[in-house]
C-alpha cells in the first residue's frame, strides 16, 4: 500500500512538473513570435504533452492513434486547419472587415480566416487561455500526424503502403461517397490508424457535417500527408503569433471595451445608482427561468418547469425561445450582442419593469430600489479576470458602481460523482501556483436537498486547460488534504477580480456577496467519462435550471 502511494505521488508530481514546463514553454515561444511544432523548437511542448498524457487525449502515448481525442480536438479547431502547413495566431487585426470568411469552430468561439491553401490566421480575442488551449490542441494534432506518418512511409525514399493510397483516392472524390466505397475507405484507414474496422465505423460521422459527410477521411490524409512532407522534405509546420497579437495580449483591450459597452448602457437607462446584481450563466437559464412557464403555461398544460427548461434546451425549440425572448424584451430584458472581441453576450435586465405577478418569482420584493441583474455569457479561463476586473471598475474614473452581488454558474469537472451532479466550492486553488482563494459562499449544500442531485462541497481547483486534465494529478488533489471536489478554468481569476475591486481598489462595496455553483460535464478520473466521451444531453439541463432558481430567490429577497 505504502509503495502504491509513492508511486501515485511520484506521477502526480512529473504530471505537474509537466504542466509547468508546457505553461513555460508556452509562454516562452509566445515572446519568441514563432515556433515549428516538429522541429527542435517544439520538442519540449511535445515531451511535456506525452509526459502528462491528459485524460481527454487518450491513447496519445501509444503508437495507435486516438479517435476520441481527435474528434475533440477537431471540433474545436476551424474547419481545413488540418490542410494548413502555416498557422498564424493574430489579434482582432481587422479580417472581419474583408472578404475573408470567418470560420468558427464547432465548440469554441473564435473567428478563423483562411487566408490561402496553406495559410490559416486564428483570432485570439480572449487572452491566454486562448493561446494555452490551442497550442495544446495543435501540439496533439501534430502528434498523431506523425502516427499515420509511421505506418504508411515505408522508407526514406517516399514509398508508401498500399493503405495510403486507397486513401488517397477516396478522399480526391468530390462526391459524398456510397456505402460501399465508404467502407471500403473506412478498412484501409483503420490499418493505418492501427485501430479495428467497428472503432473507426463508430466514430466517422461524428466527424462529418452535411456538407462534408466523408470529413474523417480528410483529416486523416492531411494529417499524415503534412507529416509526410515534413519528413521527406523538411517543410516543417508553422505557427507564428502577429507582432499585434504579442503588443496586445495582457492589456484588457477587449475586456475595457466590453465592459464600457454595459455601462454605457446602464448609463443610457438611468440605472446606474441601482443595485447590481452580476451573474455569470448562459444566455437562457436566467430570462427562462424568470418568464418560460408563465409564457409557455398554456402550450405545456400541466407539466412541471424543468420539463418546459428540456423542450426550450432542444436545438430545433426555435419558436419556443423566440416567444420567451420576445416577452422579456418587453418587460425590461436589454440584449447586448457582443461587438467587443470577447465573444461574450450580455443581458441587462431592469427588475423595476418586470410584471412578477405574471412570472416564475410572484412573490419577488425589494426593501429599496429595484436591482439590475447583468447576465455575462461564460468567460473563458484567464479572461474572466480580465472582464470582472473591467466591469468592477468605476464608470468615466468617478462613478461607482453599487454591486451586490456576483454569482458564478457553470459546468465543470467533478472528481467524486458523475454528470449532472453539483459543486459548492469554498474555495478555489490556482493550479500551477501558490495563490489560493478562499470565500464565502452565498451558496450552500443544503439549499439543494431533496432534489434529486447529488451535491458535493469543498474547494475547487483552476485548471491551465481542460485539455491538460491529468488523472494522477486529478487524484492527488482529491485524496490529500487538499480535498478537491472538482475542476474549472475561471474561478480564481473571477475571485481574484472580484477581491482586488473590494478589498484594496474599493471600487465596489466590501461587502460584496458571491455565490458559486458548477454542475458537472464529466468526471476524469473515470474511464469513458470525461469531456472526450461526448457531452451532457439533457442530463446538464435540471441542475442548470436549479442552481439558477436558488441564485434569483436570493437576488429576489425569497429566501
Amino acid at each position: 500500500m505504502k509503495e502504491t502511494k509513492i508511486i501515485s505521488r511520484s506521477r502526480a508530481q512529473e504530471s505537474s512538473a509537466a504542466i509547468e514546463k508546457m505553461y513555460i514553454t508556452m509562454r516562452h515561444l509566445f515572446n519568441r513570435g514563432f515556433y515549428k511544432p516538429m522541429g527542435i523548437s517544439g520538442d519540449t511542448l511535445r515531451e511535456a504533452l506525452l509526459a502528462l498524457r491528459p485524460e481527454i487525449y487518450g491513447n496519445i502515448a501509444e503508437e495507435k492513434v486516438e479517435l476520441n481525442g481527435l474528434l475533440y480536438v477537431t471540433e474545436r479547431l476551424p474547419l481545413g486547419m488540418e490542410e494548413c502547413r502555416f498557422i498564424n495566431l493574430t489579434s482582432d487585426e481587422g479580417y472581419s472587415r474583408s472578404h475573408f470568411k470567418a470560420i468558427v469552430p464547432l465548440k469554441r468561439r473564435r473567428n478563423c480566416y483562411r487566408i490561402d491553401e496553406e495559410q490559416m490566421n486564428v483570432e485570439i480575442t480572449r487572452g491566454r487561455s486562448d493561446i494555452y488551449d490551442i497550442l495544446t490542441h495543435l501540439t496533439f494534432l501534430f502528434i498523431e500526424s506523425h502516427k499515420i506518418r509511421n505506418r504508411v512511409l515505408l522508407d526514406d525514399a517516399g514509398e508508401v503502403s498500399r493503405d495510403w493510397v486507397k486513401l488517397e483516392q477516396a478522399v480526391s472524390q468530390t462526391k459524398k461517397l456510397p456505402l460501399i466505397d465508404k467502407e471500403k475507405a473506412i478498412s484501409h484507414t483503420a490499418n493505418i490508424l492501427g485501430r479495428s474496422f467497428e472503432e473507426v465505423v463508430n466514430i466517422y460521422d461524428k466527424f462529418g457535417s452535411e456538407a462534408a459527410p466523408d470529413r474523417f477521411l480528410h483529416v486523416v490524409y492531411w494529417l499524415g500527408k503534412l507529416a509526410i512532407e515534413e519528413t521527406l522534405s523538411d517543410t516543417k509546420r508553422t505557427i507564428t503569433f502577429s507582432p499585434i497579437l504579442r503588443e496586445r495580449l495582457g492589456h484588457h483591450i477587449h475586456g475595457e471595451i466590453w465592459a464600457t459597452n454595459i455601462k454605457e448602457v446602464l448609463q443610457k437607462n438611468h440605472l446606474l445608482d441601482r443595485p447590481i446584481h452580476v451573474i455569470s450563466a448562459n444566455m437562457h437559464s436566467v430570462m427562462n427561468s424568470i418568464f418560460a412557464t408563465t409564457v409557455l403555461k398554456n402550450q405545456f398544460k400541466e407539466k412541471p418547469d424543468f420539463y418546459i427548461y428540456e423542450e426550450l434546451s432542444k436545438s430545433g425549440a426555435y419558436e419556443l425561445r423566440n416567444k420567451v425572448e420576445k416577452v422579456a424584451l418587453q418587460n425590461g430584458m436589454i440584449a447586448l450582442p457582443d461587438t467587443s472581441g470577447t465573444n461574450i453576450d450580455v443581458q441587462i435586465f431592469d427588475t423595476a419593469k418586470i410584471n412578477w405577478q405574471q412570472s416564475s418569482f410572484p412573490k419577488a420584493h425589494f426593501s429599496d430600489k429595484a436591482p439590475v441583474l447583468i447576465v455575462m455569457d461564460y468567460a473563458f479561463g484567464e479572461q474572466a479576470y480580465e472582464t470582472i476586473d473591467e466591469l468592477l471598475k468605476p464608470f468615466k474614473k468617478e462613478i461607482l458602481l453599487n454591486v451586490e452581488s456576483v454569482s458564478i454558474m457553470g459546468k465543470a469537472g467533478i472528481l467524486e460523482g458523475g454528470k449532472g451532479d453539483i459543486m459548492i466550492p469554498n474555495a478555489h486553488i490556482n493550479e500551477g501556483t501558490a495563490d489560493n482563494y478562499f470565500f464565502e459562499n452565498q451558496l450552500t449544500p443544503a439549499m439543494f436537498e431533496g432534489q434529486g442531485i447529488a451535491v458535493y462541497s469543498g474547494a475547487m481547483v483552476t485548471v491551465l486547460g481542460t485539455s491538460l486534465q491529468n488523472k494522477d494529478l486529478l487524484k492527488f488533489f482529491h485524496e490529500s488534504t487538499w480535498s478537491v471536489i472538482g475542476l474549472e478554468m475561471e474561478g480564481s481569476y473571477y475571485q481574484k477580480a472580484i477581491q482586488s475591486a473590494s478589498k484594496i481598489r474599493k471600487s465596489i462595496p466590501n461587502n460584496v456577496k458571491v455565490r458559486y455553483a458548477y454542475y458537472a460535464s464529466d468526471n476524469p478520473l473515470e474511464t469513458g467519462s470525461t469531456l472526450a466521451s461526448g457531452g451532457l444531453g439533457t442530463s446538464g439541463v435540471k441542475p442548470t435550471y436549479l442552481i439558477t432558481k436558488i441564485i434569483l430567490e436570493q437576488i429576489l429577497n425569497l429566501q
